[in-house]
């Protein structure tokens, strides 16, 4: 679920002037950032084809031998980083770790029975609780008149890779090139994922810059972790 930023910000002191001192993120509990992991490529160029076309087929179907992860999931988190690293490549996002959060966020599509179909639809669609406040969620109320996700008193996290309402209306992308972002098709999903993480953590290849992209989608440490150890078992698998 979709988060707000953490700010791994300590004052310590309160001189004037004095510069606030920031902790490495593993003083407070953080991970490490995992091993960034790239795929191998088509050689085709970002834009041109949809993501899934940037990189090789081969390489996908041994990758999800190897993980465990679905191949058509396999597919969509290798093309977002591929496409971010032509596009982007000082953000050094791996599709390893678009692969740890689509675990913990929606076991790569299938939460609750759902699974992914050969065009990288979604179904039954993936829609999370009510963010009302209550116990272990955040309180966020409607922004969307339930357009995404069927509830117009608070919002849901919505598809694969559980975007909220609003954030998914800021940072959607068509990974498909179908002429629209689906917040329910794969390769949409993943896309938006890696280009909002890079907008949130910059350079994923650093610890602090890792950790600030990733807990914009849970503060919480344990999940910051859960993220890293998938992350760094699919690399190792995949390698």
């Amino acid at each position: 679920m979709l988060g707000v930023v953490v700010l791994f910000l300590l004052i310590r002191g309160c001189g004037g002037d004095q510069e606030p001192e920031t902790p490495h993120p593993t003083e407070l509990g953080y991970p490490e950032a995992p091993e960034q992991q790239l795929p191998e490529t088509t050689g085709q160029e970002a834009g041109d084809v949809p993501i899934t076309e940037l990189v090789e087929p081969e390489w996908v179907s041994e990758t999800a031998q190897r993980t465990g992860v679905p191949q058509r999931a396999v597919a969509a988190y290798a093309g977002a980083a591929a496409y971010i690293e032509e596009t982007d490549s000082e953000c050094g996002i791996g599709w390893n770790t678009l692969a740890g959060i689509g675990q913990v966020e929606s076991v790569h599509g299938h939460h609750g029975g759902s699974s992914i179909e050969a065009d990288g639809e979604v179904s039954p669609e993936i829609i999370g609780v009510p963010l009302d406040g209550s116990e272990g969620v955040m309180e966020i109320p409607d922004t969307d008149g339930g357009e995404l996700d069927g509830d117009e008193e608070w919002d849901r996290a919505v598809g694969p890779m559980q975007f909220i309402p609003e954030t998914w209306y800021q940072y959607a992308q068509d990974g498909n090139l179908s002429g629209e972002a689906d917040i329910h098709q794969y390769d949409d999903a993943a896309l938006t994922a890696a280009v909002y993480l890079c907008a949130s953590g910059d350079d994923l290849t650093d610890d602090r810059g890792w950790n600030d992209a990733v807990t914009t989608y849970n503060q919480s440490v344990e999940y910051a972790n859960d993220v890293a150890r998938h992350s760094e078992e699919y690399a190792e698998a995949a390698s």
